[in-house]
């Protein structure tokens, strides 16, 4: 376990709890993590502590609304207003942090699934200068249907408030589509849409941190941030010179098995990044980091991609 930091959210009033893991040598690079939603970063030591074994140095932050950065149970699965501007904002807050207690190191980032989409919006707005980015678990929706799910949480907001916690809204996300074939509930481990690591889904959906019901200002601020990174126009204004890695659960439910990964793959081959590659890890399902092959292929993957792109 890393040892824990901390610095004033961009709201003004959270304190945004901070994880760093370092090498016991002279380290290499940096790398931030961006988790995903409801979840926190403690749930990333594994491969944290296995990079920093490497001799990276690894940061990451509670996400408002979420792990230790919340106040209370309350605040699980809410945000602020203009809740995915906050987010964007503490992200390069802890940037602009680390980068000034390493300031010649190669810094990397990586986001999961909603830390995906959060981190295309950040390569859109602050990724130049990266030595790389990256974008895990992450997926495709075209911006009318995001439209869509906007306007059906504004509809909701404005009868129940934005603290409300809306059974349909989950619904709407996971209930259906690619998801049809898991269980998504934690009641069946073994079809679990997140690992095939019956363990981890048992210590996942015992854990409140994990098992919190986003509120209607969470849905907003995920379906913001997912409009914007799958929005051509704004992967026009990537960095062309920064390297981005998608990497996936080739049954990873959120890239529709694999399609919307591939979609976005595309898309930023055609916006024009120079370095643009992606793997789809076969068998596996949504977290991949937690997956059963994590220490025999996922982390020796990500962690050669790295190597390779140190500069």
């Amino acid at each position: 376990m890393g040892t824990d930091l901390s610095f004033l959210s961009s709201d003004g009033i959270h304190t945004v709890f901070v994880r760093v893991w370092t090498p016991a040598g002279e380290p290499r690079a940096i790398l931030q993590l961006t988790h995903g939603m409801v979840e926190y970063v403690d749930r990333y030591d594994a491969f944290a502590t296995y990079l920093a074994e490497h001799g990276l140095v690894v940061v990451g932050h509670d996400q408002l609304g979420h792990g230790h950065t919340a106040k209370n149970n309350e605040e699980l699965g809410y945000f602020g207003s203009n809740p995915s501007s906050l987010l964007i904002a503490d992200m390069h807050t802890l940037r602009e942090k680390a980068q000034s207690l390493y300031p010649s190191l190669p810094y990397f980032m990586l986001g999961h699934s909603m830390g995906s989409y959060l981190l295309r919006q950040y390569l859109a707005e602050h990724g130049s200068g990266l030595a790389g980015a990256i974008i895990m678990g992450t997926g495709y929706m075209d911006p009318a249907t995001t439209d869509l799910g906007l306007f059906i949480d504004d509809m909701i907001s404005s009868v129940k408030g934005e603290r409300y916690r809306s059974a349909l809204m989950a619904k709407l996300t996971t209930g259906s589509g690619p998801y049809a074939q898991y269980c998504v509930d934690g009641s069946d481990v073994t079809r679990s849409w997140l690992t095939k690591d019956t363990e981890i889904v048992k210590k996942y959906y015992s854990d409140p941190y994990c098992t919190t019901k986003f509120t209607m200002n969470g849905y907003k601020g995920l379906l913001e941030s997912v409009r914007f990174a799958d929005t051509f126009a704004n992967m026009q204004k990537m960095d062309q010179d920064v390297p981005v890695y998608l990497v996936s659960g080739a049954l990873d439910p959120v890239g529709n098995m694999g399609k919307g990964v591939t979609k976005v793959f595309e898309l930023l081959k055609k916006a024009g990044i120079r370095d643009v590659s992606m793997h789809l890890f076969e068998g596996d399902r949504h977290e991949i980091l937690n997956e059963t092959d994590r220490e025999t292929v996922v982390f020796p993957n990500l962690l050669e991609w790295i190597g390779n792109h140190l500069r």
